[in-house]
């Protein structure tokens, strides 16, 4: 790792433990949700009536009920019936995941563009964690997706220090390596932070672990085993390990010769967009 990189690390992790980095905040509309769906008599007109004045995360929400992996014989064309279809947890937990993409705001060209590409692959991870957890397990697909939208997290605030700081912004080279090396680690501060559920926090720290074992399937096993199949058949260092030999997706049993698995994977890939 170069100079730059290893400086970079050390400010980071120095800045991370002192607590003087700033961390992004959760937009306003994912907290006014998760308030709402707090109140166990919430009706679904109420959280329409919070989801719905933010229009841009109401037509996607509308638009994830009309995909093909949800897609009922009639097509849905309005928030109230969406979440009516999907339930307010549900509806709930996937607009606090979909409302993240508002944090990726840059103010230069080139961390704009890297922030998009983080948001792209989180997006599809979410949705092949989600078609993964519907067909092989037991856990909540909604939950599965929320914890693909949130794998990545972390890089927010690298990607944000490096705006400051133009040397790591003019060497590629050494942001990916910071941004490698560091995210995980911020990824379960800011998770732990904006109180999300455990099962959750763990992941950004967790998922790039091959090697690991956990006694039953859990949400880390559906993002790891979600990530490696968005990066395959890419130049993407996660294409290069071999998927079968992890023992996440021993676990979950996957069949990929199995075309109509196949397809649905490929199809729930842009589930979210």
């Amino acid at each position: 790792m170069s100079e730059l990189a290893d400086k970079v690390q050390q400010d980071l992790v120095e800045a991370i433990d002192n607590d003087d980095l700033v961390l992004p905040t959760l937009p306003e509309v994912a907290l006014q949700i998760r308030k709402a769906a707090e109140d166990p008599e919430i009706s679904v007109s109420t959280l329409s009536k919070v989801i719905g004045r933010d229009t841009a995360l109401s037509a996607r929400l509308i638009k994830v009920v009309n995909s093909p992996l949800l897609r009922a014989t009639q097509e849905v064309t309005d928030l109230h019936t969406a979440i009516t279809r999907l339930g307010v947890n549900y509806s709930s937990n996937l607009a606090i995941g979909l409302v993240m993409e508002q944090i990726f705001n840059a103010r230069s060209e080139v961390v704009e563009q890297k922030m998009r590409e983080v948001w792209r692959k989180s997006l599809e991870i979410a949705g092949v964690s989600y078609a993964l957890c519907r067909s092989y397990t037991q856990l909540k697909p909604d939950q599965a997706a929320l914890g693909g939208l949130v794998h990545q997290i972390g890089v927010l605030p690298i990607l944000t220090y490096a705006e400051d700081h133009y040397e790591l912004l003019s060497d590629p080279v050494s942001l990916n390596h910071v941004i490698d090396r560091i995210h995980p680690l911020l990824g379960d501060k800011l998770l732990r932070v904006w109180e999300f559920p455990e099962m959750l926090v763990q992941l950004p720290g967790l998922y790039l672990d091959f090697n690991r074992q956990s006694e039953r399937v859990d949400y880390v096993d559906l993002v790891q085993v979600a990530s490696l199949y968005c990066h395959k058949d890419t130049d993407h260092p996660l294409a290069r390990i071999d998927l079968p030999s992890v023992p996440a997706f021993k676990k979950l049993g996957i069949d990929l010769d199995n075309e109509a698995m196949c397809k649905d994977l490929e199809e729930s890939r842009s589930m979210f967009y």
